[in-house]
């Protein structure tokens, strides 16, 4: 269902487009309560980037009256209650990252700048923003339903371990009491959660990609026959190596066509996740890039919100990620299943764009968690609905998996054909094993689709280490020579940007020596580096705490003192930075200019 637009008297004021803020806003469209109010520790920004935008106007499609509180004064109850009481429920989201990582470096010390703030001021959300505002809701507006949802809720649905505090912790939903934890995209559990409500039905049981944490009556009543069991809250307490089986055992079943609910005690209490939400794919997923999204931060900030900043020209092509890296949480949220709007409706959503009175003819990416697996299909074979495997892509590549080149090819040659498009750019990360197998769409995208830097994630040199990420060995190489003789064939001066982690379990300075030689040899100086951290929930985490391999359950070595982090940082920036800038040959081109890196900058968000 689309939106409908509404229509005013004359006498009453203009709506501007977004999403009410305030009761003012509010009364512009004539309402005098809400439906849903939505609580995000971001700034409001009506973009589809934004999670708390995109389910806020897919509920706006179903009829609703939608209002957003952004980044409210946690210590103050009123500053979530000026649109008063909502109809339906309240929904919470600490934004698009973790709270704790928005917070604080991988050395644990405040950032200088939250990206997703007006003018990047730090200090706007609270640590732990999702419990927070949960427990707000619960007070400012007693008995209306809360849901909570995005990253933080995601990525910390069961018992995890949290870096920051450096501690385990139980499933947010012990903490934050909400009435349903929504995990991953959420639009298809968001829309049952409507429908019930709406029909005066409270029970969230048996919604996909949802989790419950029971009474201890439910706990007892409930039929969890059919369930897996996780290991207790007070298994991992007594033996912290549990996190290994509980992480492989959600990561396995992290599938919406053969996963199995899972149920996590917590004393007499069960947490309870049902399967994943089907992936949306197709026309459904067209629609939903297809709403009326303003594409501008709220009329209110008077600072630019830096993380719009660098994607307000940039257009999502596709959903989920295969790839099953053990330091990233995107399997986890968005699922390893892939799905990709058609061409036409990202042709569609670049002619909107190209109207808009800041656009000056780039866009600034087509992308998804991987811009180069536009297309590819994964989970349409009976194969791919049976398998538990973590990656489609690792260790090598499934050979159900389907790359669909000429999709990628028509998508970006026609792109650069829509009126008022001067230029159109992929700066989101791509596979550089399905690259160097596209060869045609490698040629395209390199010659044509490169602003001078082009951003790749090799992430280490050693295989060992690559091993335990769950990341290919000895494709970069063969990427940067084809990518330097593309460029020049298109006479074009090109640069490579890669990332590389510090400190991954498993890597000791010895390890980290294959990253240093290799940069010596290469005369490359990195512009920015990431010293590991183990995000809640992730494989990496796991080995982290358990000092366990993934794959072989066998013992390694985990670094942990500052000291020896920062070592392994330093390793990363083996050459004097006049030797660096140099840009004679082919070679010493490919560093680019060089930059010394703060620690605020230093870690990548994955």
């Amino acid at each position: 269902m689309r939106a409908v637009p509404i229509q005013f008297a004359s006498s009453k004021p203009k709506t501007n487009g977004f999403l009410p803020m305030t009761r003012v806003e509010m009364e512009a469209r004539g309402w005098a309560e809400l439906d849903v109010l939505i609580i995000t520790g971001d700034a409001y920004v009506d973009h589809p980037s934004f999670g708390a935008a995109m389910i806020g106007r897919v509920l706006e499609a179903m009829g609703l009256r939608v209002g957003i509180i952004a980044q409210p004064d946690w210590k103050n109850i009123e500053s979530i209650q000026g649109m008063g009481t909502p109809k339906l429920f309240v929904g919470v989201t600490a934004g698009n990252l973790d709270s704790m990582l928005s917070n604080y470096t991988a050395a644990r010390h405040k950032r200088k700048e939250d990206v997703y703030s007006e003018g990047g001021e730090p200090g706007k959300r609270p640590n732990h923003a999702a419990v927070v505002y949960t427990q707000m809701s619960r007070r400012a507006f007693p008995g209306v339903p809360v849901v909570l949802g995005g990253m933080e809720a995601s990525m910390r649905r069961v018992a995890h371990y949290d870096y920051w505090e450096d501690k385990l912790k139980p499933s947010i939903m012990a903490d934050a009491k909400a009435d349903v934890l929504v995990y991953g995209m959420g639009e298809r559990a968001v829309r049952e959660i409507v429908g019930r409500l709406k029909a005066g039905n409270r029970d969230f049981s048996g919604i996909r990609g949802t989790a419950l944490f029971l009474g201890s009556k439910a706990t007892v009543a409930a039929d969890l026959s059919d369930c897996i069991i996780l290991p207790s809250w007070e298994e991992l307490q007594a033996d912290k190596n549990h996190l290994m089986r509980l992480t492989k055992v959600v990561e396995a079943q992290q599938t919406p066509y053969s996963g199995k609910r899972l149920v996590q005690m917590h004393g007499n209490r069960a947490l309870l996740q049902e399967a994943p939400a089907m992936p949306v794919d197709g026309p459904e997923l067209d629609e939903l890039y297809e709403y009326p999204f303003m594409r501008l931060s709220h009329p209110s900030y008077k600072k630019p919100v830096p993380g719009f900043a660098t994607i307000k020209d940039s257009i999502i092509v596709s959903r989920g990620c295969p790839g099953g890296c053990t330091f990233c949480g995107l399997g986890f949220h968005q699922g390893k299943f892939l799905s990709s709007r058609s061409v036409d409706s990202v042709m569609k959503e670049i002619r909107k764009l190209t109207e808009s009175d800041t656009f000056r003819g780039t866009v600034s990416d087509l992308g998804g968690p991987t811009a180069n697996l536009y297309g590819a299909k994964n989970g349409h074979a009976e194969e791919c609905k049976k398998c538990h495997r973590p990656s489609c892509l690792w260790p090598t590549i499934c050979p159900v998996f389907e790359i669909d080149e000429k999709a990628g090819l028509d998508l970006l040659r026609g792109s650069r054909q829509q009126p008022g498009v001067k230029h159109v750019f992929v700066q989101s990360g791509i596979r550089m094993d399905v690259a160097l197998r596209t060869p045609e769409y490698m040629k395209e995208l390199i010659q044509n689709h490169v602003s001078g830097h082009m951003k790749v994630a090799p992430e280490h040199m050693h295989p060992e280490v690559l091993r335990r990420m769950r990341k290919p060995a000895g494709d970069f190489p063969a990427f940067m020579e084809k990518f330097f003789e593309l460029s020049e064939e298109a006479g074009k001066e090109q640069y490579l940007v890669p990332y590389f982690i510090s400190s991954f379990p498993g890597c000791t300075e010895k390890e980290m020596g294959a990253v240093e030689q290799f940069l010596k040899q290469e005369k490359w100086n990195l512009q920015q580096v990431q010293d590991f951290i183990p995000l809640p929930m992730t494989g990496s985490a796991a080995m982290y705490v358990t000092g366990l391999d993934i794959n072989t359950g066998m013992p390694i070595p985990v670094v942990r003192g500052a000291g020896d982090r920062e070592r392994q940082k330093r390793m990363m920036r083996p050459n004097p930075v006049h030797e660096a800038r140099q840009c004679g040959s082919r070679r010493d081109r490919r560093g680019g200019a060089a930059a010394e890196a703060t620690e605020d900058s230093v870690d990548r968000m994955d």
